[in-house]
């Protein structure tokens, strides 16, 4: 790994348990993971959901999140994949696409809803807030890895060293387009902690349809400025996905009203 300062680069392996490697990026996922749920566990009974079938929900999903994620990246790599399949499962090394952890668990939270007759909307009002501080996390991982960055620049005054020295990669400095993923969706679960007991006239599936929205918005210009994006064909795959993500979020709040669905507070 190029760097002006050899000596202050972090390593992507945070710790040895014996012959096991404890990476930073799954110490980011799992912690942001753990929130998520304690998060969700204390919102729950407001929607009449226990933090049983929280933790059951997370138990299907999360792995199978995790599985979605690497699939999607894989699959619109798969020129390399193909060429390499032994590290088709080295998700460690990075290379996890966050809408194929959104779409695996999508799956996942309509079967289990179905089953344990709850209203889907309810779940992902509750789950929405850590959905947005596990992603917030989760984008210190790519830091670590040196991934998800954007075009070159000059310098990185201003940054915290340690942020200017990890962006200095393959012999140039490199737009920090983590760090502005990361505090957009941090600012989303500020908005959401802050307003949602306190806004009138919320319905059933507006702090979903507020996620939709404001992820969409906030992962439209940073993939605009990442020079790593998935491509496919000429086209960035995560912008027309975030394009999606916008009108779904705000035609599901039109609908919501349109109904006239009852306030939940």
């Amino acid at each position: 790994m190029n760097n002006l300062f050899p000596f202050l680069a972090i390593d992507k392996i945070a710790l040895h348990l014996g012959p096991l490697a404890i990476h930073w990026y799954a110490i980011f996922i799992v912690t942001g993971a753990a929130i998520a749920v304690w998060l969700a566990c204390k919102e729950a009974p407001r929607r009449q959901i226990t933090s049983d079938d929280v933790i059951d929900f997370v138990l299907f999903a999360f792995p199978i999140g995790i599985v979605g994620a690497r699939a999607y990246y894989v699959i619109f790599e798969w020129s390399y994949y193909s060429q390499h399949p032994e590290q088709i499962i080295a998700m460690w090394d990075g290379g996890g696409a966050i809408y194929g952890s959104l779409i695996a668990g999508a799956i996942v939270l309509f079967i289990f809803c179905y089953y344990r007759m709850i209203n889907p909307l309810d779940l992902l009002d509750i789950t929405i807030p850590g959905v947005f501080l596990a992603q917030a996390l989760g984008r210190w991982g790519n830091f670590v890895n040196q991934e998800a960055y954007g075009k070159v620049v000059s310098n990185l005054n201003g940054l915290p060293l340690f942020i200017r020295n990890q962006m200095f990669i393959d012999g140039h400095y490199r737009m920090p387009t983590f760090l502005f993923e990361s505090i957009g969706t941090l600012t989303g679960f500020l908005l959401v902690i802050l307003l949602r007991h306190r806004l009138k006239g919320l319905k059933r599936g507006d702090i979903f349809s507020f996620y939709l929205v404001w992820y969409g918005l906030v992962r439209f210009t940073v993939e605009g400025m990442r020079t790593d994006s998935l491509m496919l064909g000429p086209v960035r795959v995560s912008q027309w996905l975030s394009v999606l993500l916008v009108i779904v979020g705000g035609a599901l709040f039109i609908q919501r009203r349109l109904k006239k669905q009852e306030n939940i507070n």
